[in-house]
């Protein structure tokens, strides 16, 4: 489909500020960029301000400074704040959310207003087969399972063809078995309409392997933005290396044959920094192994 997919769909976020009362900041001159049709996760701590950052972009939140555009529009700013409603943005919620006393349908047409009934049936029948449920259009919430729940909220929320999609958690409630597969379905079915769609997520696996762009976000403010190889990869800083994956982090002095020297030996680098010549060497698990008896220009030690 990629009806979505137009520039017009850029979420821009910049210096957004909020606090919940003197000395206590919960965004501070916040930044983020999601391209047009991009996947993008809020990574961070508990308490970090991801979830007040989804709240004011969706409009639930008033911010004390900054401003939220989604293409040329200005959703929050100064003296604008459109009401949720105005905003064109789709919401998943924690648990999906669904109408308990309504049908599948029902729940998936509920934001489809002003449309006529040909179309609102024609409409909510392609979102249920974008999410794989088509034929369970009669069945009420509680007969279906947490994961098929999550990808009728889903369709729900991308049935008014929104400019933008918010996801708050969204598998939490899932048991680890069926999570891989639902974000698999969840990311395939925002990429099929190139919605630009934000997920905000603690788990590192969920941000890695759902999204284009990871921000991990830091008291407040955006620590990093980047690919998820490039943040796995190249951290910018060893909070970020920690809390991205599993790290070894070893202090390392740069020497002049472009290796760095550790507690563990020598390790080489595969682009020396010019003017640096102390600091923190990160190194991942799958770059490490064993190896048989020392040989000649080997180090010997012990790892604990």
């Amino acid at each position: 489909m990629n009806e979505s997919l137009v520039p017009g769909n850029e979420l821009r976020v910049q210096g957004l500020t909020k606090s919940y009362g003197p000395g206590a900041p919960v965004l501070q001159q916040l930044d983020l960029t999601v391209p047009a049709g991009a996947v993008a996760a809020v990574l961070g701590p508990s308490g970090c301000g991801k979830t007040t950052l989804l709240r004011i972009i969706a409009g639930f939140l008033r911010a004390d400074a900054g401003t939220v555009r989604v293409g040329d529009r200005v959703l929050t700013g100064p003296g604008v704040h459109l009401p949720p409603e105005r905003r064109s943005v789709g919401i998943v919620p924690q648990e999906g959310a669904l109408f308990p006393h309504l049908s599948v349908a029902r729940n998936v047409a509920f934001g489809l207003t002003g449309v006529d009934r040909g179309e609102r049936r024609r409409r909510t029948e392609e979102m249920l087969d974008l999410v794989g449920l088509a034929g369970y259009g009669d069945r009420m919430p509680h007969e279906l399972s947490g994961g098929q729940q999550q990808r009728v909220a889903l369709a729900r929320a991308l049935a008014p063809r929104p400019r933008l999609v918010l996801l708050d958690e969204p598998f939490n409630a899932l048991d680890s078995a069926l999570r891989a597969g639902v974000r698999a379905d969840v990311r395939a079915a925002l990429k099929a309409t190139g919605a630009t769609a934000v997920l905000v997520t603690h788990d590192q696996q969920e941000a890695l392997s759902t999204a284009d762009l990871v921000a991990v976000v830091r008291d407040g403010r955006v620590a990093q933005c980047a690919t998820p190889q490039d943040l796995y990869r190249h951290p910018a800083d060893p909070w970020v290396a920690d809390f991205v994956g599993d790290a070894v982090l070893l202090p390392g002095t740069v020497d002049s044959d472009g290796t760095v020297a550790t507690p563990l030996g020598a390790v080489p680098l595969s682009a020396p920094p010019a003017d640096l010549r102390a600091g923190t060497v990160l190194l991942r698990p799958e770059q490490l192994r064993l190896t048989g008896p020392s040989t000649e220009g080997a180090v010997r030690g012990t790892v604990t």
